[in-house]
This record gives structure tokens, C-alpha cells and sequence, in this order.
């Protein structure tokens, strides 16, 4: 499972499981507050009530004759109430008067006139000057049959003679709370819904510096050239860098201990060479001849190693940069050219000629001049080493919107399939048709290195009767 992936569920259980606990309790709430809320207004409205009763004790007796008409006329009343969503039409206030015994007097049903309340909590409670208040259900078998009762005691002077107790359903506020229940459900929804979109944005730029080191580990494990990302997070930037800061010793350390071996394997033949010349020529009867021979063989590799250090700390330079340093604006059809004519001399020598499109196109690059050029420069040398004499080199340049492609052919050996797979490896090189020498196997390499900076290619093929090479360069380089 991605790592994307595992936090964006790590953050949905998480967030699901507080959300769902906050609204539940919160919706858990939302009927005892509601009940909360009406109980206080029946205890204003029992209170009230009981104090307009009270006016109608005459010397300590209770008569409920003009309570009783003033509230036929209540329940007579035809309300148009709007209360938020509701449509209140009529009354639903139950109302009954016990005497100072319990015994029901008055009753919004009048079929309990003249029972018992006095074991009734409300009733109880409230005779003896405590608050009194219950809720009992209308239908035993009905649980939204509740109804909430509050009492409040008819005074005569300090005694209590009577009880008035008001009365409202549960029914009644119930689509209220079922209204606000399935509100808070809904705006909790589209709160989970806008964290998670939350938490993937958050997961996705998380993981997207992530993915971006990852990849950057995988570009330098596969020996690839990039530069270190730079990442929001100050410490997978710091991980980053520390990765490079690895990289760059590994490879210094492995890239001494190569060029250690096989310099001193290529200097060996004409360190040897040098060495047994200059001990022959200690010799006092020597023919000049053959001194002339053997200091011309001790000229030869010297220059021989002399090429060969000087190439060496080119190619050592260009595998040690990770970017291009001075970019410049290249015109590769000029520097083509102006390279085409420093060959003149090595082209006089063969008989080669050369053909070159000419074009008034534009084929500009961003590059490093220096390294282009002498990538070019091989890559000319290569083709002409290997051309037979009085043969054509053919050159051509193109491009596209990203892209230059150059490709130079030549007439002569086509490459040995032994030696296909190692052609831009370090010191390899093939013997030259003509002299039978090989050259210090260090051009190709050069010619890769810069074209992996330019994030470009290389790539030799035998084509017909000769080698073509194939260079991409890209347009933009930064």
C-alpha cells in the first residue's frame, strides 16, 4: 500500500471517528436540552397559572369556575402560529387542579374529574412545598406518547390549597429535534466531506516530497546526474541533502579508486616503453640510427601520455559536475562548422570530404560552449580515424521543438559486436584501421557525459557501410 495512500486513511479513520463521537454527542444532547428548555417555560406558565387560580379561593376554598370558562375559551382558539418550519393550528397545553388532598378538580379531560393524584409526583411533591414534576407516557405502549408535567401550589396567604399542574406532549417538539438532528447530521457530512478533501491535498503535497526523494534516490542509484530537490519540509530537505552529501563521497571514493586502477594500467605500456628506450640508448656504441629510433619511440609516448593525462582531467571534470555552470546561447550550425574547418588538415591527410547541410535555420541551444565543442570534436576525430580513404562524411543537423539532432556518418569498418556494448566505457578503444594504434578510449566518454548534461543522448550504430553516431542535445538546459 502507497504511503499516500496509508495516511490519507490514517487521517479519514481519525477525523471519521471524532467526527461521528462530537456529533453523536452533540445530537445525544440535543433532546434533553429541548426538554430542558420547555420544562422552564411550563414551570413560568404553572406558576402563573397557579397565581390567577388563587383568585378564586373564597375563605380558603378552591373553585376553578372561571378558570375553567377561560380556558374553554383557550382551547377554543384558533391559532396561526409559524414557528420556523411548523404550523401551529391549536393549543396542546393538558391543564388539571387537584384540592389540597390531591383530588382533581379540574382536568383538560374532564373523565378525571374527582380522581386521586395524590401519589402522583407532581401532585405529591408540590403539597408538601417541594417542586413537583414528572413525565409519563399518555399510551403505555407508545414511547412518543410522553407528556411533561409541572406543577406549581394555589396559595391562600402562606398555605398551600391546591395544586395546578400544565401539561405538554413530547410530540410536540419532536419534529423540531428531529429537524435539527438530521441538520447537525448533514452540515457534520459536508464537514467530513471538506476535511477529507482537506486531508488529501495535505496527503498528496506530503507525499509529493516524498515521491520527489524517492525518485532522486532512484535517479542516483541508477548512476543518473540530477541535482538534489528541494522540498518544503525542512527535515526531508535535510534528508535530501544528506543523501547528495553520501552520494557525492561513495562516488568520490569509487571514482579515485577506478581511476587509480586504470591509469596506472594504460601508463604501464608506455612508462615501459620510455623506460627500456632510455636504457638501450645508455649504451656507448649505439648506432645513431638506431638512437634516432628509440628517442623518436620515447617522443612518441611521451606525447602518447601527454594526450592521455590531458584528456583524463577533461573527461575527470565533466564526470564530477552534477549541473552546467556558465550557459550560454550556442549556435550549433556555426560551432559545426567552425569544427569542420579545424579538421581541414586531418581531412587533407585521408582525402575525406565532408557534406554539411547548409541551412538558414536557427538551430540555437542553451549550453556550455567549452563542452559542446569538444564533444564535437570527438566525435569529427572518431569519424575520421575510422574512414577510409578518399571517402565522404556525411553530417546532419535537425531539430524539433525540444531538441537538436546531429549525425555524423562515415564509410569504412562497421563496429565488432564484441566491442558494441563498451564503446563509451572509460580507456576502451578500438585500433585505428590505418596505424593499428588505439587511442586512449577516452572521447566517447567525454561526448556521453556532456550529453547527459545537456539531457541529451549518444548512441553509435553501424549503418550500411560505415558507423553512424547520433547526438541529441536539448534545446533548453537550465
Amino acid at each position: 500500500m502507497k504511503l499516500s495512500v496509508r495516511i490519507f486513511l490514517a487521517y479519514f479513520i481519525l477525523v471519521a471517528v471524532g467526527a461521528y463521537w462530537l456529533l453523536n454527542s452533540v445530537v445525544n444532547e440535543l433532546q434533553p436540552s429541548m426538554s430542558q428548555s420547555a420544562e422552564d417555560t411550563l414551570v413560568d406558565t404553572a406558576n402563573l397559572l397557579a397565581e390567577v387560580v388563587s383568585r378564586d379561593l373564597k375563605n380558603g376554598t378552591l373553585t376553578t369556575v372561571a378558570f375553567s370558562n377561560a380556558f374553554q375559551r383557550y382551547q377554543a382558539r384558533k391559532l396561526n402560529a409559524e414557528i420556523y418550519f411548523l404550523q401551529k393550528t391549536k393549543p396542546d397545553f393538558q391543564v388539571y387542579i387537584t384540592d389540597k388532598i390531591g383530588k382533581v378538580v379540574f382536568h383538560t379531560n374532564p373523565n378525571e374529574i374527582g380522581k386521586d393524584y395524590s401519589n402522583w409526583r407532581d401532585v405529591a411533591f408540590t403539597l408538601r412545598g417541594d417542586y413537583g414534576a414528572r413525565t409519563s407516557r399518555a399510551d403505555a405502549d407508545d414511547p412518543l406518547s410522553t407528556v411533561m408535567y409541572v406543577a406549581a401550589p394555589i396559595k391562600w396567604g402562606q398555605d398551600i390549597h391546591g395544586v395546578l399542574t400544565v401539561g405538554k406532549p413530547n410530540i410536540s417538539i419532536q419534529p423540531v429535534i428531529e429537524l435539527n438532528q438530521n441538520k447537525i447530521w448533514l452540515r457534520g457530512i459536508i464537514l467530513l466531506s471538506l476535511g477529507l478533501v482537506l486531508g488529501l491535498i495535505t496527503a498528496f503535497i506530503l507525499t509529493g516530497s516524498i515521491r520527489k526523494l524517492i525518485l532522486y534516490v532512484e535517479a542516483v542509484r541508477r548512476g543518473e546526474r540530477v541535482k538534489p530537490p528541494k522540498l518544503r519540509e525542512k527535515g526531508l530537505d535535510q534528508l535530501a541533502s544528506a543523501v547528495e552529501a553520501m552520494r557525492e563521497e561513495l562516488e568520490g571514493k569509487s571514482y579515485v579508486e577506478n581511476y587509480i586502477h586504470t591509469l596506472t594500467h594504460e601508463m604501464k605500456s608506455p612508462l615501459a616503453t620510455i623506460h627500456g628506450a632510455s636504457e638501450l640508448l645508455q649504451e656507448e656504441d649505439m648506432d645513431p640510427a638506431q638512437q634516432k629510433r628509440f628517442l623518436a619511440n620515447i617522443r612518441n609516448e611521451t606525447n602518447r601520455l601527454k594526450q592521455f593525462i590531458d584528456r583524463l582531467l577533461k573527461l575527470a571534470s565533466v564526470e564530477k559536475k552534477q549541473a552546467l555552470e556558465k550557459i550560454e546561447s550556442i549556435n550549433l550550425h556555426h560551432l559545426i562548422k567552425e569544427q569542420i574547418e579545424s579538421k581541414t588538415s586531418l581531412l587533407q591527410t585521408k582525402q575525406l570530404k565532408i557534406n554539411f547541410n547548409e541551412s538558414e535555420e536557427s538551430f540555437l541551444m542553451q549550453g556550455e560552449l567549452f563542452l559542446v565543442q569538444q564533444a564535437i570534436s570527438n566525435l569529427l576525430d572518431n569519424a575520421i580515424d575510422f574512414a577510409m580513404s578518399e571517402s565522404t562524411i556525411e553530417i546532419e543537423l535537425t531539430k524539433n521543438a525540444k531538441n537538436l539532432f546531429l549525425s555524423i556518418q562515415n564509410q569504412g569498418d562497421s563496429i565488432p559486436v564484441y566491442a558494441k556494448d563498451r564503446l563509451f566505457e572509460r580507456f576502451y578503444s578500438l585500433p585505428r584501421p590505418l596505424s593499428g594504434q588505439k587511442s586512449t578510449g577516452l572521447g566517447l566518454s567525454f561526448v556521453k557525459e556532456v550529453a547527459l548534461l545537456h539531457s541529451g543522448t549518444i548512441e553509435l550504430h553501424n549503418f550500411e557501410n560505415g558507423v553512424i553516431a547520433k547526438l541529441q542535445l536539448s534545446i533548453h538546459n537550465k
